[in-house]
């Protein structure tokens, strides 16, 4: 169990001032100048050694992420960090209680990072609809200027750092890094051919690391508490704290920061009150934001709620947007809903994406009603294989994983409806 005294974000609920004076008092910009002192290379390996994975979804090592930027960068050629607060990923909602009520760590941790990574700016890529996150970041941002922690010599430390604040306008494929990376170029959001990998050719060709909000605003902690004691969090690499997003049929719905390898059945109870109607009323549990698949309750109630243990579920822990789904859940409709989400958000730059997430949504939406063939629950599957993994981004991917789910966990449903349909057609017609 997570104690008190061991939470990076202790505002996350908002009770204290989200501003610089808040934030000092919290602990935040004590002094940032000696944690750079340390050396560019030494906070990288610090990173590194504190076994901290992407929390934007992919989880990808994040101080070997770092190391990939170059260490001496060409003339005309600057070094780029951009921070994705995109989060349009449906039931996902950690990152904007990070912008909305502790939005200095975020500021202290981009100056840190950029600093690791010889970056000579930082972007923070804010989804559109988020309008009064955009307000607070911007406003604490300027805080970070006027108080000399930004900008010549940030927070005294020799290292001149520029941060800017760029609203989307609320597109999900934006989240994609690169398609990012084209928004924030004032192109249309559209993913780029890797590669070039950002960290060769990013933003305006120039070397850039793309990392999530909580990513970023848990550096300055585990600098200042160690990379042992983060690592001391969790199991063998899947290490650290981590805010966990719980909503659905719960009877507390919240955002909570907990460590890393909970059990899903302590993560509810003590955190959510508990599944509405018990445990027994539990159907089945989307671990990690809506594109990764479902998995019904008696596989997960006793599972670690981590990288490696959903892997090993077939699911994922994604941004551990935890969506429950009690037995009231009309489980084929939520899936063709969630086929609905992929459809009207693929860019269509893909032809498997582009043709294949509407041909899903319409085989869904007749499974819902059973008005198909048994044997169109195969196709459904075999198209899903055709658009995974054969598209420029993850969206294909994301559009097929929660049918797979639904096919492999709950497949005698779906039959169920046909021959339920079958049954009143051949009533009717007799």
């Amino acid at each position: 169990m997570l104690e008190d005294k061991d939470r990076i974000f202790t505002n996350l609920y908002g009770f204290q001032d989200w501003g610089l004076k808040g934030a000092m008092g919290r602990g935040d910009w004590d002094d940032t100048a000696a944690l750079m002192a340390r050396g560019q290379d030494s906070i990288i390996e610090e990173i590194k050694s504190s076994g901290l994975r992407g929390r934007g979804g992919a989880g990808f090592p994040t101080g070997m992420k770092w190391s990939f930027m170059p260490k001496e960068p060409k003339p005309g050629k600057p070094n780029f960090l951009v921070i994705n607060a995109d989060e349009s990923e449906p039931g996902s909602c950690k990152d904007r209680e990070i912008i909305r009520h502790d939005p200095h760590k975020l500021i202290e941790g981009a100056l840190i990072a950029g600093f690791a990574m010889r970056a000579r700016a930082a972007y923070i890529y804010i989804r559109g609809e988020f309008i009064r996150e955009a307000e607070t970041l911007a406003a604490a941002v300027q805080q970070a200027y006027d108080a000399g922690l930004l900008g010549k010599n940030a927070a005294r430390s020799g290292y001149d750092f520029d941060l800017f604040v760029h609203r989307g306008a609320g597109a999900y494929i934006c989240g994609e890094e690169t398609a990012m990376l084209e928004s924030l170029e004032g192109k249309k959001g559209m993913p780029r051919l890797k590669p070039p990998f950002p960290a060769g050719a990013g933003l305006y060709g120039c070397p850039t690391t793309v990392n999530n909000v909580e990513s970023i605003a848990v550096v300055p902690t585990i600098l200042r508490r160690g990379a042992a004691w983060f690592r001391g969090f969790g199991r063998e690499k899947n290490e650290g704290t981590k805010l966990f997003q719980i909503s659905g049929h719960v009877n507390k719905p919240c955002v909570v920061e907990d460590a890393m390898s909970v059990p899903f059945r302590e993560l509810i109870e003590r955190h959510a009150g508990g599944v509405r109607g018990g445990w027994d009323n539990l159907l089945a549990v989307i671990p990690g934001g809506s594109s990764v698949p479902l998995v019904p309750a008696h596989e997960i109630i006793d599972a670690p709620m981590d990288f490696d243990g959903l892997r090993d579920l077939k699911s994922g822990l994604g941004t551990a947007a935890v969506i429950v789904m009690d037995k009231t859940t009309d489980v084929v409709k939520a899936i063709a809903r969630i086929s609905y989400f992929y459809k009207h958000e693929s860019c269509g730059q893909c032809t498997p994406c582009r043709e294949g997430t509407g041909w899903m949504w319409r085989v869904m939406e007749r499974l819902v009603e059973g008005n198909a063939e048994i044997g169109e629950i195969d196709m459904l599957w075999d198209v899903t294989k055709q658009v995974e993994g054969h598209t420029i981004c993850a969206l294909g991917d994301a559009a097929a994983w929660p049918i797979q789910g639904l096919i492999r966990h709950f497949r005698p449903e779906l039959e169920r409806r046909i021959e339920e349909r079958r049954g009143r057609t051949l009533e009717a017609a007799e």
